[in-house]
């Protein structure tokens, strides 16, 4: 069975083995995953649900119960905890009862927030801790809640809170701590929750008030509004706990596991439906109400939650259940044999069930740079895609691998640089040196001055109006009739063809590269202009409201506030599934790309999220209150909907064929409910059934037919003012410095007279035969250390140049990120987890003075090491302060620079440092540059170029574009590194650089 989330949560796979099955002494999670079966398909068979703990160790997981059930059922027998969770809500109810109107608006509202917090900040903080360090089990380990022997009177009084709770088939001596540490957990959980619920409700109930001055039709919608939501809340509510059960309720999997992600029932309506309209109740009860504190209270309580969804939440899923992709990777493309017509293969991909690791709430289009290159449009009827670099499973043998010219496999990441340079998106990686960046931001000046500065000619409205029209219809229809004419005929690749001479050998890249590089350009300004004007024209028709209160003026700004976030996050959650490639329409100009049909993202619930990120134009339009914005925003709604009938539409055919999908998650989940209460009203009809279907038909074909009458008149009108474009574009870079070092609030520790600072002793260990202390630019620098045996845990080691800091007692400057703790143990990244430990003495040391001391060794490697040469000095650290206890330096960072700057001396140069820069990762750095003993540990592809390297992150493309520049001189941007991603590759950009720039070598 499968399983998800709480409150908008997770998505879980519950595995359940059927009685029979047979379980591995030394089980693996995929042995439960792939053993797994329902324990439900067999009529009279025992549920039988099997749990891992992170150990190793299976158990069989008892049966729980909901809270509801076991608080409020008088069967159940109730713990202490019950009785005090039952006592906190009779208190809420007494003072909701007893106290004054204007006080109990304060106490609830104050009470609600507490619980709130509880709920996100609370548990936030504590499942974090206890996902990335097991902290909750390491505190019940250490306090010995749980052990007979230590803590014998607390494990009895946690035993009877549990086993009263549970049922018959639990044993709370025989299964792991996890687990009952877990079954603990919750029953805090259930207090938060529940109490959460009822202050809100009573906190609401308190601003209850019917609204003056309107209409009995009005107060009637109102109430009918919120008992619709409350009431579809009601439902996502009970739809998702069927699918998790208590086991992704109260994330279990933070304490042991059951299997991998899954996608079902309702968590194909919508993205984190417990988080996004699973909290419909709120806004439900606010209409009911009538109270604009009680939806200001909502919207802050729902925002709250999403960051728990976003700081908590997706990290969690991400670390458990994600995969870890290099960037800069080179997939070969496969090209396949399959023509782009509907004799491809008609077996149309479901939404899959699973995954492997990533879901739509997680970062999965962290690498979609280099590995998926995704577009995801289509009409209407055809189901969003993303491409995908993985050849699809159907096609079997393997696909012939593509080849340049030169002989070497094609890939993604090739292509993609190819194509694509940190291109403006909207206002994203703008660079004003480049002329159509340039141009961008004159066209964005000249309109926002037009509408701030008085003047005769924009003064009218008339013409803000028809100023912002034109660039919607341009941005929509224009554009539209162009790409239209490229995917039919490749019009605009035949226009830069007729017009400008490419060399030969470079005729049909260079065309389609020049093409596509203007097309980018006019693109993103249209889309700009085309907000611009209409924010234009908003600020022209605005007038500030005199009352806030009286009428609908509040609650015109708060939804159209509403409506212009929403547009935000669509728009983003869009562009994280299409990538740059997507969102440029790159399939109608470039041929190259192998995709099959994947769905994924906000595209796994909706074909076309575009219509719903037009959001913004009716949100300025309520802002406004202008007829003319409305009017604006539904042309360019009706206008999108053209351009998906008739551009997309048979683009996406064109390509994808039959393959495509054609209901999206929430489509499927909407028909779902509609066919099964169709069948309901059909059993109530009785003899009136036919009847009642053939009026449903006839309403839904004559909506159909006006739908298709207007198109064709539109695409007719348009059709004869088709425009043409034409602009040339210069691209450059351009890259800001900034300071390195920060000053620093110095904390010093007010108890170094506990400790015995003379006998802190720290040294550097040296590499070299003559014990100098030099290290090259990247290489780990080893400290070894002599302490006290009684320091603190908490004690660190920075890095800083010589000089940044004045005086050997105290530090005042940041160490940016140059430190390392002395008990790593003791830290969780730079927050200290403060738990003491055994300490062990130095090994073969005689003597009593000696049995008082503690020594080791730290190693600064990757982002704690300097990336600049100079001259650095070691400080050692009290109590997590900035009390210098021990000083050693200075050390040199040195960069053996070549002597000359060809290309053989340039690329030994960098067959050095680029390991050192990849933190000699076998899977990452160059197979050129490995031993023969490592090389059967790299993950270089037995046909691909030996000098191809690889990224885990963009910060270890920054070191080598750092080390490059500090030995040739040269500063390049880290994505040109991941552009190249080869030794031979970079080192022939550097040298064709120095003879740009005419650096000499030294």
């Amino acid at each position: 069975m499968s399983a998800l989330v709480e409150d908008g949560l997770r998505q879980r796979v519950q595995q359940v083995l059927t009685e029979n099955a047979l379980i591995p002494k030394e089980p693996q999670l995929s042995d439960l995953e792939n053993e797994a079966a329902s324990a439900t398909t067999r009529r009279g068979r025992e549920e039988i649900v099997w749990g891992k703990t992170h150990s190793g160790k299976v158990f069989r997981v008892p049966t729980t119960h909901d809270v509801i059930t076991a608080l409020f059922h008088p069967a159940y027998p109730k713990s202490h905890i019950d009785i005090l969770n039952l006592g906190l809500l009779a208190f809420q109810i007494l003072l909701f009862c007893t106290l004054p109107r204007t006080p109990r608006k304060i106490f609830f509202f104050l009470y609600f927030a507490f619980w709130r917090a509880a709920y996100d900040v609370g548990l936030g903080y504590v499942l974090t801790k206890q996902s990335k360090r097991k902290w909750i089990l390491r505190t019940v380990q250490r306090l010995g809640w749980l052990d007979g022997k230590r803590r014998p009177e607390v494990r009895a009084w946690i035993r009877r809170q549990l086993v009263g709770k549970m049922g018959k088939d639990y044993s709370f001596d025989d299964l792991p701590l996890e687990y009952n540490t877990w079954l603990l957990f919750r029953q805090a959980v259930d207090i938060i929750l529940i109490n959460d619920f009822l202050s809100f409700c009573l906190f609401a109930f308190a601003f209850f008030r019917t609204p003056s001055g309107l209409p009995m039709f009005i107060h009637v919608l109102r109430w009918v509004g919120g008992i619709i939501l409350i009431a579809f809340n009601l439902w996502v509510k009970s739809e998702a706990h069927h699918v998790v059960k208590d086991y992704g309720w109260y994330w279990g999997d933070c304490f042991f596991q059951r299997g991998a992600l899954v996608f079902d029932g309702v968590f194909e309506l919508a993205p984190h439906p417990m988080y996004s309209v699973g909290y419909a109740w709120f806004y439900g009860v606010s209409l009911i109400v009538g109270s604009y504190p009680v939806l200001f209270v909502s919207l802050a309580a729902h925002t709250a939650q999403f960051a728990f969804l976003v700081f908590f939440e997706n990290p969690h899923i991400e670390r458990f259940y994600g995969q870890r992709k290099p960037l800069a990777q080179r997939v070969p493309i496969r090209r396949s044999s399959c023509p782009n017509s509907n004799s491809c293969a008609n077996t149309v991909p479901s939404t899959p069930s699973a995954t492997e690791g990533s879901t739509a709430s997680e970062s999965e289009t962290e690498t979609v740079i280099d590995t998926n290159l995704r577009r995801s449009r289509t009409s209407n009827n055809f189901g969003a895609i993303k491409l995908s670099s993985q050849p699809s499973p159907a096609l079997t043998p393997p696909l012939p691998i593509e080849k340049t010219p030169s002989g070497s496999p094609l890939s993604h990441h090739d292509l993609h640089n190819r194509y694509f340079r940190r291109d403006t998106i909207v206002l994203f990686q703008l660079d004003i040196f480049r002329a159509q960046d340039f141009m961008l931001i004159l066209s964005i000046a000249y309109t926002l001055l037009a509408a701030i500065v008085p003047t005769q000619l924009f003064t009218d409205v008339g013409m803000q109006f028809s100023h912002a029209l034109a660039w919607t219809l341009f941005h929509t229809l224009g554009l539209g009739l162009l790409l239209k004419a490229q995917s039919t005929s490749k019009f605009l690749v035949r226009h830069f063809l007729k017009h400008y001479h490419y060399p030969a050998r470079d005729v049909s890249r260079g065309a389609v590269r020049e093409t596509f590089a203007n097309w980018k350009a006019v693109y993103n300004l249209s889309m700009c202009m085309s907000y611009v004007s209409c924010f234009a024209l908003v600020w022209k028709t605005y007038e500030l409201p005199q009352a806030w209160i009286t009428g609908n003026e509040l609650l015109r700004h708060t939804l159209g506030a509403i409506l212009i976030a929403f547009h935000m996050w669509v728009t983003r959650e869009s562009y994280e599934v299409l990538g740059v490639f997507g969102w440029f329409y790159g399939d109608f100009f470039m041929d190259e790309y192998a995709s099959s049909p994947v769905y994924s993202g906000i595209y796994r619930y909706l074909n076309n999220p575009e219509i719903t990120a037009g959001a913004a134009f009716f949100g300025m339009g309520l802002i406004s209150g202008s007829k003319l914005v409305y009017i604006l925003a539904g042309v360019r709604h009706i206008s999108y909907l053209w351009f998906l009938r008739y551009v997309e539409h048979p683009h996406m055919r064109k390509l994808y064929g039959n393959s495509l999908r054609k209901d999206a998650g929430f489509t499927k989940v909407v028909k779902t409910v509609a066919r099964r209460n169709a069948r309901l009203l059909e059993s109530g009809a009785g003899r009136h059934a036919p009847q009642f279907r053939r009026v449903v038909r006839e309403v839904r074909g004559t909506f159909e037919k006006v739908y298709e009458d207007t198109a064709e008149v539109v695409e007719e009108f348009l059709a004869k003012s088709r425009p043409r474009l034409s602009e040339v574009v210069q691209e450059t870079k351009f890259l800001l410095q900034q300071s390195r070092e920060k000053l620093v609030i110095t904390r010093l520790a007010n108890d170094l007279w506990a400790y015995d600072t003379d006998r802190y002793n720290m040294r550097v260990v040296s590499r070299r035969a003559d014990g100098t202390p030099r290290f090259h630019l990247g290489e780990q620098i080893t400290v070894s250390w002599k302490v006290p045996r009684h320091h603190s845990r908490k004690d660190w080691i920075g890095l800083y140049r010589v000089g940044a800091n004045r005086s050997t007692l105290v530090t005042q400057t940041s160490s940016l990120g140059m430190w390392v703790p002395v008990h790593d143990e003791e830290w969780d990244g730079d927050i200290p987890i403060g738990e003491e430990k055994q300490i062990h003495s130095p090994p073969d040391e005689e003597g009593p003075s000696l049995n008082d001391e503690e020594c080791g060794t730290v190693v600064f490697k990757g982002d704690s090491l300097p990336w600049m040469v100079g001259q650095y000095e070691v400080r050692y650290h009290h109590n997590m302060r900035y009390n210098v206890l021990a000083f050693d330096g200075p050390i040199e960072i040195y960069v053996d620079r070549p002597t000359k700057v060809d290309f053989e001396s340039v690329r030994a140069a960098l067959a050095h440092v680029v390991p050192l820069c990849l933190d000699g990762d076998p899977s990452l750095i160059p197979s050129s540059t490995c031993s023969s003993m490592d090389e059967s540990q790299s993950s270089g592809e037995d046909d691909g170029d030996p000098d191809d390297f690889r990224f885990w992150s963009e910060r270890q493309a920054w070191r080598i574009a750092r080390v490059v520049q500090e030995m040739f001189g040269i500063e390049y941007a880290p994505d040109v590194v991941m552009a190249d991603a080869n030794l031979s590759a970079l080192a022939q950009r550097i040298v064709a650089s120095r003879k740009i720039v005419d650096i000499e070598a030294t």
